[in-house]
């Protein structure tokens, strides 16, 4: 692994173990630097190619209209709404009203819906994905993500075939309203040999889904940490995969190397922690250049509430904190050239 993926190197030993949070509000020091930034003039957003958003809770107290009121003067510039594992009985035209309502002239937009649970074993589910596709237009979103499901605990390639007979008339569906497809790279605790949830954790299951629903349509809604959790190098793979990435989870990693020489990664010592962006192991500065290489247009919306530091009471400190880290990652704010 290069020595380049990270401004500390791929990851370090940052000797978590009982004193997990004392140690790691040490790490990066995004945290003094987010104060005081101002959000972007709704202007210049219309100029910028990728936005730094975050996730919304479709079921966030209040409704996620609530919510977004709350934290859009942040400086959020994007917000991707999440279902968690059902839609339920949710008026969307309703709820996407409310939000657009909200959001106003701020420049900010609604860059993805989703729903995560399992659509090849589950009738309910697919309909929620039907459902997702044919409001995401009220949203004024034009991807919708989740999961691809899974035949559970099979090998991935026994999910294939049910995985081409579920995606491909969903694919032609978003197709004919304008909307791309995105699968998150999550492994949801499962491995290529047996899992509950997801298939598409890992390249050579990319390359199996695409090549049974061979549309373009189809792609990736990738973040780095999941990839960094089983050891992957992330920015070779979003190198070679860029053109299929359509979103990104802004959501980052540590990993401890002393524990793993220890005791491997099979054992009972945690060896990976999932991260705020700035304050885990991933340089966001050369995943942005990369995207931005790619000529990706979208955007990283931050998925915070997995921190073991930057959680609870902490929660938005961290997001605000990895949202002025992006920005600067991304080269700040588009500045027009002379002319």
């Amino acid at each position: 692994m290069s020595d380049q993926l990270s401004r500390r190197g791929f990851v370090k030993s940052v000797g978590y173990s009982s004193a997990a949070a004392a140690a790691l509000t040490g790490v990066g020091s995004s945290i003094a630097m987010a104060a005081g930034d101002d959000a972007q003039p709704a202007s210049s957003l219309t100029a910028e190619k990728i936005r730094i958003g975050t996730l919304v809770p479709a079921g966030a107290p209040g409704g996620p209209a609530n919510y977004i009121r709350q934290i859009l003067p942040r400086g959020f510039e994007s917000f991707s709404i999440t279902f968690g594992g059902q839609v339920g009985d949710v008026d969307l035209k309703r709820m996407a009203a409310e939000i657009k309502e909200v959001l106003g002239p701020s420049g900010a937009v609604i860059s993805s819906i989703g729903i995560y649970a399992n659509p090849l074993v589950n009738e309910a589910v697919r309909k929620d994905w039907q459902r997702l596709i044919d409001a995401a237009g009220l949203f004024g979103a034009t991807i919708v993500t989740g999961f691809t499901g899974r035949i559970v605990d099979k090998p991935v390639p026994e999910s294939i075939p049910r995985f081409a007979e579920v995606f491909a008339p969903l694919a032609k569906q978003a197709a004919d309203k304008g909307v791309r497809l995105a699968f998150e790279n999550c492994d949801m605790g499962g491995n290529w040999l047996r899992g509950d949830w997801n298939i598409a954790h890992n390249p050579t299951a990319w390359e199996m889904m695409f090549n049974a629903v061979p549309v373009e349509n189809l792609g990736l809604q990738w973040e780095p940490a999941h990839q960094m959790c089983n050891l992957i190098d992330p920015l070779p793979q979003l190198r070679k995969y860029v053109k299929r990435v359509f979103h990104l989870h802004g959501k980052d990693a540590s990993i401890q190397w002393d524990v793993i020489r220890e005791h491997g990664i099979g054992g009972s010592h945690p060896f990976a922690f999932h991260r705020t962006p700035s304050f885990g192991d991933c340089n966001w500065t050369d995943v942005i250049s990369d995207l931005r290489a790619g000529n990706f247009v979208g955007s990283i919306d931050i998925e915070g509430w997995h921190d073991p530091v930057y959680r609870g009471d902490l929660e938005m400190t961290g997001q605000v904190a990895a949202l002025n880290y992006l920005k600067r990652c991304r080269g700040g704010s588009i500045v027009a050239n002379p002319k």
